[in-house]
């Protein structure tokens, strides 16, 4: 039964019998690899590396840039054949700057990577920049650098660390997969991560949907001083909003961070790359990635190099069942349509789904019935309907009056809406076209104070050289009436 302390939320098919029947399998090696410099929330690395240089596995190939970055490493040992743009990621399809990889084969690790013989006894902020270095970035979705959120999070005085196990994401099966396969290196992680922070307690946030995996995560926290929950299965119980909420009580405020509440959290996935990277010497470059959806032949868990193509990955592992209506990185609720196959795996890909016509919804946007079911849906009790409106007609402050900043976008209220009104992407643009007004307006404000210490200046030493001149004419009067000069 779902939480009475928590609103909203919707109930969309799951799907995920189609890709969590059978373990995760390790992909072999693309005959290329592309790994872009923009993998992560910031500013893009900076490549360290030269056209025809040999690389190892694991080297640092693109180091940080800024204090919101992430470096990359090479997923395995070769030769980089080329530093030019590739196709992103992204819907617009436009191409991002790469380091194309050829591997050789050797799988030969760069001998400066190993593992720290005893973590818990670095300090926090050693364990921090050691995280930091490997590459790591919040796997859940976010791409946030994982160091960055520890830092502050360590800075600030957090109390709890959350590991969400959530995944409610329909299709979506790779966090799930991980949980029964690695429950051992997931809570290791969640530990070393308590270090990090300092925290005084940790919690595991699991759907209940999830059976297998909250009985082996149980039962590797045993011992550990780690709590386990299961949490209804309701979208969008991932939400850190939600998932806070339901296990500390805590209501986020609208445009804050949640260490600055006294909670961090992080992805199981996350917690199993920090305890590779720490005990095992190994950087961030491969993740589970589902393969999912109806149009494929098989579905299923791959452990994929980073820089994979992803028509790679499909070709190989099962192949195209029929043409896809739809493609899709991520979760279909808030994942990205994919314009092709030719974009590469990142730290990003939680998943690529190719749908069919049935399993997408085709139906051309109506006009609004004032249901409310958007109201009933929204998991932050949001008005969803009433700020549509607002944005249809240009008023976009009245949309943000009404809660706009606390929208998530999830989906819920598009996915529940009979008339197929596309309401999350209304609030994106309207948040977008906020956020530019913010800028120019900043912009326009720091346009006006550098003018006005333009003036100022200006006035300045106008009046400077007026007192200058005065006290030369005065000097030239005294010393024409034989006075002193002084």
């Amino acid at each position: 039964m779902f939480s009475p302390r928590l609103r909203g939320g919707v109930h969309p098919p799951g799907h995920k019998e189609l890709s969590n029947a059978s373990p995760i399998r390790r992909f072999p090696m693309a005959e290329r690899l592309y790994l872009p410099l923009q993998q992560h929330l910031g500013a893009p690395a900076t490549p360290i590396v030269k056209v025809g240089e040999r690389v190892r596995k694991g080297q640092l190939v693109a180091s940080s840039q800024g204090t919101v970055s992430a470096p990359v490493h090479a997923p395995t040992s070769g030769v980089v054949r080329a530093l030019a743009e590739h196709t992103a990621p992204h819907p617009s399809g436009l191409p991002v700057l790469a380091i194309t990889l050829e591997p050789d084969g050797r799988e030969e690790w760069d001998p400066s990577l190993a593992p720290v013989s005893d973590p818990l006894a670095l300090p926090p902020e050693e364990l921090c920049l050691r995280i930091g270095s490997a590459g790591i970035v919040g796997l859940g979705g976010a791409t946030f650098p994982a160091a960055v959120k520890l830092g502050s999070s360590l800075k600030r005085g957090v109390d709890t660390l959350i590991l969400n196990g959530g995944e409610c994401e329909p299709y979506l099966t790779c966090d799930d997969r991980l949980m029964r396969e690695e429950p051992g290196n997931i809570i290791r992680g969640a530990l070393l991560m308590q270090h990090a922070v300092q925290a005084r307690r940790v919690i595991v946030g699991i759907e209940d949907n999830k059976p297998q995996a909250l009985a082996a995560i149980r039962k590797a926290a045993e011992g550990q001083g780690v709590e386990v929950r299961s949490v209804p299965s309701r979208y969008p119980m991932g939400s850190q909003k939600q998932l806070v909420q339901l296990l500390t009580g805590i209501e986020l405020p609208a445009m804050s961070r949640a260490a600055d509440s006294g909670v961090l959290m992080h992805n199981v996935a996350t917690a199993r790359a920090v305890y590779q990277a720490l005990c095992q010497g190994r950087p961030l470059i491969s993740r589970v990635v589902t393969l999912s959806g109806q149009a494929l032949t098989h579905q299923g868990n791959w452990e994929v190099p980073l820089g994979t193509p992803a028509s790679y990955l499909i070709n190989y592992a099962s192949g195209f069942d029929c043409a896809p209506a739809r493609l899709i990185m991520g979760g279909p609720m808030m994942g990205i349509q994919l314009p092709d196959l030719n974009v590469p795996v990142i730290k990003g890909t939680s998943g690529i789904l190719a749908l069919t016509r049935k399993e997408i919804n085709t139906d051309e946007p109506g006009p609004c019935v004032r249901c409310a079911s958007c109201v009933r849906a929204c998991p932050m009790g949001l008005q969803p309907l009433e700020m549509a409106a607002n944005i249809r007609s240009g008023d976009f402050e009245k949309a943000r009056s009404l809660g706009l900043d606390d929208c998530v976008g999830c989906g819920a209220c598009s996915y529940i809406c009979p008339a197929s009104l596309p309401l999350v992407h209304l609030f994106n643009y309207a948040k977008g076209e906020l956020d530019s007004r913010q800028r120019e307006a900043r912009k326009m404000e720091k346009t006006r104070a550098l003018a006005q210490r333009r003036e100022e200046r200006l006035a300045r030493q106008a009046r400077e050289r007026e007192e200058l001149m005065a006290a030369r004419r005065a000097a030239a009067a005294r010393k024409a009436a034989g006075e002193s000069p002084s």
